[in-house]
């Protein structure tokens, strides 16, 4: 049996790879220095040992091969020993290439928001028609219940990243992966702890255009400029596009794309909160998809996962019927506790856009009942500020807002707070936090937590709060 030993196991990809190396035969093990579930349940559930840091000791393990995970940077002691001792390493991106794509059917979803919602709808779509995808998903599907599975044909879905590989690869992980159906849901400017602007992330978007086979296809929606420079670049697949109410139905995209076809998805919706919207493709009417998801954005989260599974030979009629029984994404608007009327929702926003639509989405859905968003600036992007000239407009649709102000901000969280044209206000520990919304918190209500990370099990101590109040 060859054994792997994985650094930075805990994050949603590298646990996520573990299982399916698990799943083809191989002994797992891994370090990591911030465990939290679901990923760390996850993975005691598969038998993986996890050993917490970096100690050189870990050589001892002698394992066949040390995949490095893209958190683990020059000096880490582990990662130091490894490369003094000429022992054999790879990314994960790489590993799962060799290993668990060749040969695979790969449906790649990519964009900057929806990928992990986007992806888990896609395999729900391909196992309700009963066509057993492997998947990895960097969430937990609640149709589901893991992030990760090998699957028993050779389709295969991934949510495809484009962040970088390695310490020693900065091309994006999504370069590795040779889809044969892409997707790319949107594009704007994140990341910019490795990507100096726009047009850099795009480069890297055309890179995995260029991977695309003749007979595959790429999947985008209409007049996205960011997204039509990308294609305008050059792209030798097929294309579908995509479009909601707002865009013609015959509407095509603003460049001239040089592709074998091109057809349009358009998405109309029925009810303003985005529970129940009808399906075109060239103009007919091919479904109608009734679900608990909400807003604009799953609509067209929704619609392209369609698209893709329309390209491997699923039905419009029968992807709407699965979404219909589509039950959401861990993290994703996931409303975790309802308290005698106060409902406590987890979700992984950390962006100004989608924080804006995730919001936007709730008040079409509860009219005029109190809404608090909860929001910790953790990603990288968020920690460096780049994006804090937008953020007090993207809270426009909640009643108060309460911000999470963490050491490591390198930025005046209160400027945020004095441009809101909604009550906000600044908390600088997890008590005060919590005592504030439980005092802020009055029936109907809706606390919407928002953060890329753990927040420190705050989730469940406010729960604890509400039910003690």
């Amino acid at each position: 049996m060859k054994h792997i030993h994985i650094l930075g196991i805990c994050g949603t990809f590298m646990g996520s790879l573990a299982q399916l190396a698990v799943a083809k035969g191989y002994r797992v093990t891994g370090a990591d220095t911030n465990v939290y579930p679901p990923m760390s349940t996850q993975l005691e559930a598969a038998g993986i040992e996890l050993i917490e840091g970096f100690d050189f000791e870990q050589l001892s393990l002698k394992p066949d091969m040390f995949v490095i995970g893209n958190a683990i940077s020059r000096g880490t002691p582990l990662l130091e020993a490894i490369l003094n001792a000429g022992l054999p390493y790879t990314s994960g991106p790489q590993w799962l290439s060799d290993h668990v794509l060749q040969g695979k059917w790969v449906l790649a979803v990519s964009g900057t928001h929806g990928k992990t919602t986007t992806s888990s709808m896609l395999a729900w779509i391909l196992e309700y028609a009963k066509m057993s995808p492997g998947y990895l998903i960097g969430g937990v599907p609640n149709n589901f219940s893991v992030s990760a599975r090998l699957g028993e044909t050779p389709f295969f879905v991934i949510e495809a990243d484009e962040y970088d590989s390695a310490f020693f690869d900065k091309r994006s992980k999504f370069v590795h992966y040779r889809p044969r159906t892409l997707v790319i849901n949107n594009l704007e400017f994140d990341h910019a702890d490795i990507f100096d602007d726009l047009a850099a992330i795009q480069r890297q978007f055309h890179h995995v255009v260029r991977t695309i086979p003749e007979n595959g296809r790429v999947i985008f929606p209409n007049k996205i400029p960011a997204i039509d420079d990308v294609i305008s670049q050059g792209c030798w697949s097929e294309t579908a596009t995509m479009s909601q109410s707002h865009l013609s139905p015959s509407s095509s995209s603003s460049v001239d794309i040089q592709s074998s076809s091109s057809t349009t998805w358009f998405a109309d919706s029925i009810s303003e909160d985005g529970e129940c919207f009808d399906v075109y493709y060239e103009g007919n009417k091919q479904g109608q998809v009734n679900w608990s998801q909400l807003g604009e954005h799953n609509i067209a989260n929704g619609l392209a996962a369609i698209a893709a599974a329309h390209h491997v030979g699923v039905t419009a009629e029968v992807s709407c019927a699965a979404l219909s029984e589509f039950d959401g994404v861990k993290r994703r608007m996931e409303c975790v506790a309802d308290v005698n009327g106060i409902k406590v929702y987890d979700d992984f926003a950390h962006h100004p856009s989608a924080i804006a639509t995730t919001l936007n989405g709730l008040r079409k859905k509860v009219g005029t009942e109190k809404i608090i968003a909860v929001i910790e600036p953790r990603s990288n992007t968020m920690r460096m500020g780049v994006h804090a000239a937008h953020l007090a407009e993207s809270v426009a649709n909640a009643d108060q807002v309460l911000w999470f102000n963490p050491p490591s901000l390198s930025w005046d969280i209160d400027g945020v707070i004095a441009a809101s044209q909604v009550l906000s206000e600044r908390c600088d520990t997890l008590d005060n936090l919590i005592a504030r919304i439980v005092d802020s918190s009055e029936a109907p209500c809706h606390i919407v937590i928002m953060s890329n990370g753990g927040f420190g099990g705050v989730h469940g101590l406010l729960v604890d709060a509400l039910n003690d109040a």
